[in-house]
């Protein structure tokens, strides 16, 4: 949201990753320290620790982080920046059911924190498993470890899924806050990180062209789509106990949502922003759990293939239950009971091992009359659609209708074009630099409230009460390599509308 180049280094820091061996560590958390590194935008005075629940010297996980760096970089890697950046880091360990160990870890982090000369000032990135968020701060706390003064800042950042339904996020924020204050806690959505969903604001909100056409009298509908190409892979576990709408919905296509329909904010700051975008997941629709199954679909993957690969069917990855209900696939209706979007339905869709991988914003307007064309050979106006473009392209394109050349009256859709590789030179990204840089100057713009996560699990819980209870009746089968379940088009069509085609 910002220009790289203009922003000021973070205050000297200590950054405190949990879960420091695991995927999400070398995937992405490392790769972006990388980049702020490279960009010169880590503090001057920075340590990283490690923590791991089993021991590894501090060599063995330099070299690990090393190896993992050089796969996963979104750039050429320079070893005088790689190695800065990793002799920072130093390995502890320590286990959320072994009290001792965070006595350990807290002498440990305070020698480091006198060497660094990083003023007390903590980051504690918690790349684990839900299960282990609120034992981790809970032993945190207790040691006092969190506690700031007018001299230090504390902070945890916490990765999705934040809760697996309306219960379960509401007790997490619960325990969190009785620890934490609210402006501590930063609950992370990579999305968020990605330029073009940052752009959505800028787009709303700084373009005096748009407000006006932004609602019910000039947008027919609007479809927020996540398909995914890859299937669930090694993750059966994980996933058989999660599925797609626990996985995507409340997270980031509620993302994505809230920023489309949010109202225009006061002023441009975390708390106006936030509670706009709150107030909106609040105003969605509650339905019944009859609505909920009139509204949803919900399908399942079995055996096909994409490109050259072959993919097993679902129920046959391991770690899956062989009669599994679990959907890898959801789409569903929503509506927005406000002034702004009253009468307009929010389509949503996200799957896994479906033909193509796309994610985009597409908003719909109304046609325009068809009176004036009449007497002319044309059956049908091409659909206007404004789409924001967010993988595997980042962009905007602007679809509309014009005359064909020739003496005859014929019309024809085409469509205005914008990229971000065509106009902005940048370097590749993981989406995080953004967001861990924001973690470190304390804007916490682009991070979920309580608020906001209990309206987004508020609106999902009668999908997933319906469906708890009509087991596996009305789950849809699609094959790997697809466009998805037949029901997800019936959604549309029964009102009179498709997705839009690429």
């Amino acid at each position: 949201m910002r220009n790289v180049q203009a922003r000021p280094k973070p205050q000297s820091c200590a950054l405190v990753i949990f879960g420091v061996t695991g995927d999400l560590t070398k995937r992405l958390v490392i790769p972006s320290l990388y980049n702020l590194a490279a960009a010169e935008l880590l503090p001057e005075r920075f340590c990283v620790v490690g923590v791991a629940r089993c021991g590894i010297s501090n060599e063995a996980l330099r070299e690990s982080l090393m190896k993992g760096l050089h796969q996963f970089a979104t750039r050429p890697v320079e070893d005088a920046v790689a190695n800065r950046l990793l002799e920072c880091i130093t390995s502890v360990v320590a286990d959320p059911g072994d009290g001792s160990s965070y006595d350990r870890l807290k002498e440990q982090l305070e020698r480091l924190e006198a060497a660094r000369g990083t003023g007390g000032n903590r980051l504690f990135y918690l790349a684990t498993p839900p299960d282990a968020f609120a034992p981790i701060v809970r032993q945190l706390g207790r040691l006092g470890l969190l506690k700031e003064d007018p001299d230090a800042w504390r902070r945890v950042v916490i990765e999705k899924p934040f809760g697996t339904d309306l219960a379960s996020a509401r007790v997490l924020n619960a325990e969190l806050l009785s620890i934490l204050g609210e402006h501590q806690i930063y609950r992370i959505d990579h999305y968020l990180g990605k330029e073009t969903v940052q752009n959505i604001l800028v787009l709303r909100f700084a373009n005096g062209m748009f407000e006006p056409i932004w609602n019910r009298h000039h947008i027919d509908h609007v479809q927020i789509i996540v398909d995914e190409q890859l299937g669930v892979g090694h993750r059966g576990s994980f996933y058989d106990a999660t599925g797609a709408l626990r996985d995507m919905v409340p997270n980031h296509l509620f993302q994505l949502l809230s920023l489309v329909a949010m109202e225009p904010p006061r002023h441009f700051d975390a708390h106006n922003v936030r509670s706009e975008k709150d107030g909106v997941l609040s105003a969605i629709h509650c339905q019944s759990e009859e609505e909920a199954l009139k509204n949803s679909v919900r399908g399942q993957y079995t055996a096909g293939k994409i490109g050259d690969t072959e993919i097993p069917d679902y129920r046959n990855t391991p770690d899956v239950r062989p009669d599994s209900a679990t959907e890898t696939y959801v789409a569903m209706k929503l509506n927005i009971d406000n002034w702004r979007w009253a009468g307009v339905p929010f389509y949503l869709r996200t799957g896994k091992a479906l033909a193509m991988k796309r994610t985009e914003v597409a908003i719909k307007f109304r046609e325009a009359p068809f009176a004036m064309f009449r007497c002319t050979p044309i059956e049908q106006l091409a659909e206007n659609y404004f789409v924001i473009g967010v993988e595997p392209s980042e962009g905007i394109t602007l679809q509309f209708n014009t005359k064909v050349p020739g003496p005859v009256i014929r019309i024809d859709g085409v469509q205005m074009k914008f990229l971000y590789k065509d106009y902005f030179k940048s370097e590749p990204a993981t989406g995080y630099e953004t967001l861990i840089y924001d973690c470190m100057i304390g804007d916490n713009i682009l991070f979920q409230r309580a608020d906001g996560v209990e309206a987004g699990w508020r609106a999902v819980q009668p999908l997933l009460d319906a469906w708890k209870r009509v087991g596996s009746k009305g789950l849809e089968f699609y094959p790997a390599g697809s466009e998805g379940p037949p029901g997800a088009f019936e959604l549309l069509k029964r009102d009179g509308r498709s997705w839009r085609k690429l």
